[in-house]
């Protein structure tokens, strides 16, 4: 097997007992981003000069009898809205290309000190705004699937990258999906933590007011090719951080013995769900039962407005910074203003502070619903999107087009709106297109989530990493 073709934990395996040389491991890798990339753009920023300097360290300090680290030799990618010290910070922004930090993210520091190496950043959408790919400075990421449809977002470029080979995990943030649904469309799995289980983005800026629906829906998390990287990389990115106020430090047990009871959604609400999403879900389910769980469809509570609620807390923060003009400190891409121009349009916004205050309220309502719900059902199965994703331009043609892809998304916000964990975890492949599904746990349960994804894993076989057509 090729070194590209192995799993972060493989390659950690094989490094630490001195088959592999974190040297081998990152060369391989830069090579194949320079066979692949130029085909798919996933990759922003190579970081070759830098990987081979820390690959080189960490050989010396194996070969001294130091223990490298958990995720030694393991090359990663990071996305462009996290701050890595070795390049900007740019949010896929022209005018922050030169936005270099003083200092790494406490969740990158940790996985660097875990051995891991940064090889490349990953691509995104102009603020993480679109459930796709492209922005004015780097352009558009390809699906390595088929070249005509998105590739998802906002983590785009990290997904395409870990499904390719080019690294063998990859750090994003999801605030509605931006883990689960690229991973979706790569054939790849992506565990979106609990919040506060990992620092969310920006709230590592120097003091700076971050808005209430940033603190409770985001969260940054790990990409991968199997649920063992996923468990391995969660390991050593989660606990609390000193310049996070909302961040914890909560256990995380290396295995489940508690109750295994699943409940299935093949439609949530009863909006429509495509043939293929619901045999997706069905074999997700058959899988699940096979490995002991006892499964029972059933509707988790609310999420019609769990999902309405996101939508209108997102749109009406996100509109006075978006919409305003000389609000934001630069230009953003067309599409990135027509999106959403086009959300808001489609959206009831709360512009009075009664109705905002009464959205917060309810979620503790939904939240409570849930609780009560997944204590009887530890684990809630279902599709991560309920349609194909979608051809190129689609998220831009239109207000209707924009509630339709939300709509599809509806279990998807519902996670990130209520804070809970969620694993996307790949089933197959249906008409040349990779299909999967996502388990959501209750909060703080982030080993219960990956226990029932590895399930779902085991039984089938890996989609990735596969060759661009």
């Amino acid at each position: 097997m090729e070194i590209t073709q192995l799993t972060a934990v493989q390659i950690a395996d094989a490094v630490r007992a001195g088959t592999l040389t974190a040297t081998a491991v990152v060369d391989a890798h830069l090579a194949r981003i320079a066979q692949v990339n130029p085909d798919v753009n996933a990759v922003t920023v190579v970081l070759a000069d830098r990987a081979r300097a820390a690959a080189a360290e960490l050989d010396t300090r194996i070969a001294a009898g130091e223990d490298p680290g958990p995720l030694a030799g393991v090359p990663i990618s990071v996305k462009e809205n996290i701050d890595l010290t070795w390049s900007a910070t740019t949010s896929g922004l022209p005018f922050f290309a030169d936005l270099v930090p003083r200092s790494n993210a406490t969740f990158v520091q940790r996985v660097l000190d875990a051995g891991a190496i940064p090889v490349a950043r990953g691509n995104m959408p102009d603020v993480g705004l679109r459930w796709d790919t492209d922005n004015d400075l780097f352009g558009r990421t390809l699906n390595p699937w088929d070249r005509e449809r998105v590739p998802g977002g906002s983590s785009g470029g990290d997904a395409v990258a870990v499904a390719t080979g080019m690294v063998a995990a990859g750090l994003g943030n999801d605030y509605g999906g931006s883990l689960r649904l690229p991973a979706h469309a790569a054939g790849i799995v992506a565990l979106r933590p609990s919040a506060g289980r990992v620092t969310a983005p920006s709230r590592e800026a120097d003091g700076g007011p971050v808005s209430l629906s940033l603190q409770a829906f985001a969260v940054n998390g790990p990409l991968a090719r199997s649920v063992d990287d996923l468990d391995a990389l969660f390991a050593v990115l989660h606990g609390a951080d000193d310049r996070d106020p909302l961040s914890v430090t909560v256990p995380h047990p290396s295995s489940y013995a508690g109750p295994r009871r699943a409940a299935v959604t093949v439609d949530p609400v009863g909006w429509g769900v495509e043939p293929q999403v619901a045999d997706a879900v069905r074999r997700a389910a058959d899988a699940l039962v096979a490995a002991g769980w006892d499964v029972e469809e059933v509707e988790p509570p609310q999420v019609d407005r769990a999902a309405t609620l996101w939508r209108q807390l997102s749109a009406t923060e996100m509109a006075p910074a978006l919409l305003t003009p000389g609000a934001f400190p630069g230009p953003l891409s067309d599409g990135t203003v027509r999106y959403f121009r086009d959300n808001v349009a489609g959206v009831e916004l709360l512009d009075t502070s009664a109705a905002y205050q009464a959205a917060w309220a309810e979620r503790f309502a939904i939240a409570a619903a849930w609780r009560a719900f997944q204590s009887r059902y530890p684990v809630v199965l279902g599709p991560v999107v309920t349609e194909r994703m979608p051809l190129i331009g689609y998220d831009l043609s239109g207000p209707e087009a924009v509630t339709a892809q939300w709509r599809s998304h509806r279990l998807l916000v519902t996670a990130n709106f209520l804070g809970l964990p969620a694993v996307a975890v790949p089933t197959g492949v249906t008409d040349g297109a990779p299909q999967g599904v996502q388990v959501i746990a209750a909060l703080h349960q982030d080993h219960v989530a990956l226990a029932a994804a590895r399930a779902i894993e085991a039984a089938g076989t890996p989609l990735t990493p596969v060759d661009v057509r």
